[in-house]
């Protein structure tokens, strides 16, 4: 694909996402086994979202960035950042916080990686 796709794609994933855990998160947290249970859990799940839009906003500004030294070095950190995604969730879910679509999250990030990395060795 190219890189307005993958960015795009990429974008909108994080996006829906970040609305999700920000408007919804007494909704979506339970699918994945965690449970919102006080104001400071409710807080950290929308702070979280910052993140996530971050990302979305960077992925989406960027789309239409040509090949490149730049656009490597940002696919990259996107994978890096996916990796992160990964290895957290992969541990939330081995030792049991995350049940039920918690098993979801380490596959999906994987997917963003294995996507990632196809793109960096398109440039």
């Amino acid at each position: 694909m190219n890189n307005k796709t993958f960015f795009t794609l990429h974008g909108v994933i994080y996006s829906v996402f970040a609305v999700a855990l920000f408007a919804l998160p007494a909704q979506m947290w339970p699918m994945y086994g965690v449970q919102i249970n006080d104001q400071y859990a409710l807080f950290l799940s929308q702070h979280t979202s910052i993140f996530l839009g971050g990302i979305a906003a960077i992925s989406l500004l960027l789309r239409d960035i040509e090949s490149g030294r730049v656009a490597t070095k940002l696919l990259v950190a996107l994978v890096i950042t996916n990796g992160l995604g990964v290895l957290i969730t992969g541990y939330a879910a081995v030792m049991g916080i995350f049940t039920g679509l918690g098993w979801s999250d380490p596959l999906f990030f994987l997917l963003l990686v294995i996507l990632g990395l196809w793109q960096v060795r398109k440039q």
